[in-house]
């Protein structure tokens, strides 16, 4: 792992810590959102009409600090749903990123479709916390875990009814690549230095299997890029700097969907 997810995990271990303490598995049992049929991030991807788009909401990250400090999360999911997204991802990690479940539950009351909590999962705990605030899908980094947590962790998301999203960056990480798994996300971004190389994408796709519904995250600016990343095969498309970095993230977002689906019909 690079050294900023050693400090992530490590201060990530503190706070399941407290999590326990504060929490039970009972109390999260007891939520409203516990029974709640979940909606499909993998079922709104493969649609033939889906934009593809899954907009983060995304106050800041360790890269490149403050991206949007005072962003107005209910608003801003509202407009992503008006321009058509996919799905939204939300960060819950405070320290590093800047988000809390508070913008989580804001998210959740302002946005009909499927919802991604984007956090560093490494405890069964925080799987039950995260049905709990209401969201349809988990994320999980295969740079931080091992493939036996993978599967424990996938197993029990699909028993409360979660969707799960796998996120890897490099070769290495394939050998963690579960079969049950409804997602895999392809990170673009280096974790060693945090450059970003779009051949990440292309380049790690042939080794995954042709019916896995495939994501690619960071550094997609363009709908072109996105075009053409279609054309190899992916049907999700995981942004959050590019649209959060502007005053009306929503309004970016629906100009970037008209565009791509303009690109797309020229192409089809």
């Amino acid at each position: 792992m690079g050294f900023i997810l050693d400090e992530i995990v490590a201060f990530k271990k503190e706070e399941v810590t407290q999590l326990k303490k504060d929490h039970s598995i009972e109390g999260f049992e007891s939520s409203s959102h516990f029974s709640t049929k979940n909606l499909s991030l993998e079922q709104s991807l493969r649609s033939a009409k889906s934009s593809g788009i899954i907009a983060e909401f995304k106050r800041k990250s360790p890269s490149k600090g403050w991206i949007h400090q005072d962003a107005d999360v209910a608003e801003i999911v509202r407009n992503y749903e008006i321009a058509g997204v996919a799905g939204i991802s939300c960060l819950t990690d405070k320290n590093f990123f800047g988000g809390g479940k508070e913008d989580f539950s804001k998210a959740r009351a302002a946005f009909d479709g499927p919802i991604l909590r984007k956090d560093f999962i490494i405890d069964p705990f925080q799987i039950y916390e995260t049905k709990a605030m209401g969201a349809d899908v988990m994320l999980l980094i295969a740079a931080i875990l091992t493939k036996a947590q993978v599967i424990e962790f996938t197993d029990l998301a699909h028993e409360l009814g979660l969707e799960v999203l796998l996120e890897i960056h490099s070769k290495d990480e394939l050998a963690k690549v579960y079969e049950k798994v409804d997602m895999v996300g392809i990170n673009n971004r280096d974790l060693r230095d945090f450059s970003v190389s779009l051949l990440n994408s292309i380049d790690m796709k042939r080794y995954l299997p042709e019916d896995k519904i495939l994501i690619s995250e960071s550094g997609l600016d363009h709908p072109g890029i996105v075009c053409d990343l279609y054309q190899y095969g992916f049907r999700g498309f995981l942004m959050g700097e590019y649209f959060m970095k502007n005053e009306q993230p929503g309004k970016k977002a629906a100009e970037f969907i008209t565009d791509l689906q303009t690109r797309k019909s020229l192409r089809a």
